[in-house]
């Protein structure tokens, strides 16, 4: 479930963060399809809170660094390791392709740092983005961190869809797949999730978080390539992990 109004908020940094220059009510309104009271109502409310402000008299509104404080405070709380950002560029320089470091987030899996393939036909993602997680390599990887007990609790709030002719539609589809995981050393998805898409991801533990690595590609560049990334994947967390890290 999406509480409108909360999105509307973040729609209206991602709107800044593509537009890169302030904007007036009527093009936030004209962009969104909003009525224009309540786009009011919004931009005034993130005004009086500190974060908007109108660079020039009537020239539109625009964030303040009061967004970039917060988030920074909010990072360097619990940031990644060096190593695991080094260990993701790695990969996409040694294979070509998408590489990312991915958490849960309830029944998806999200996207929490990521290295795009500078290919022209790529994997597209970028951080926040999120996907099923039993429909995707790297979210079968988490799972594979989780207790069957803790498994059980989850699967009762996923939609089982077909999302792709290979996708798990069951719960026992989706325990099929992590066993063979277990047996294959890694996890893998053929278009489960994404049309043409494949993948190779590896749990990546790091103290009490659970956390998975994943390169993908398009399929038809990937797919034939998928044990050696994950045996690539493999052998790049044991050289670059610090040995006293969790």
């Amino acid at each position: 479930m999406i509480v409108r109004q909360a999105a509307n908020v973040l729609e209206i940094m991602e709107y800044f963060a593509q537009a890169k220059k302030p904007a007036t009510l009527a093009e936030i309104a004209d962009h969104f399809g909003w009525p224009r009271s309540s786009t009011f109502n919004l931009l005034a409310t993130l005004s009086e809170k500190g974060y908007l402000y109108e660079p020039r008299r009537r020239g539109g509104y625009y964030p303040t660094p009061r967004w970039l404080t917060l988030a920074r405070m909010v990072s360097e709380v619990e940031p990644l390791p060096p190593w695991v950002h080094a260990l993701i560029s790695e990969l996409s320089a040694e294979t070509g392709e998408t590489a990312s470091i991915v958490a849960p987030s309830g029944v998806m899996a999200v996207f929490i740092d990521v290295v795009e393939s500078q290919a022209p036909i790529r994997y597209f993602a970028t951080i926040g983005h999120r996907i099923p997680i039993h429909a995707s390599a790297s979210g079968r990887a988490l799972l594979l961190q989780y207790s069957k007990e803790e498994r059980d609790q989850l699967y009762r709030k996923i939609e089982f869809r077909p999302y792709g002719a290979s996708t798990p539609i069951s719960i026992e589809a989706v325990e099929a797949e992590l066993r063979n995981s277990i047996a294959r050393g890694y996890c893998q998805s053929f278009g489960d999730y994404s049309r043409d898409l494949a993948g190779a991801a590896i749990p990546l533990p790091i103290g009490d978080r659970r956390l998975s690595v994943v390169v993908a590609g398009p399929e038809f560049r990937i797919g034939p390539k998928v044990p050696d990334v994950a045996a690539l994947i493999a052998r790049t967390i044991d050289r670059l992990r610090p040995k006293t890290a969790a």
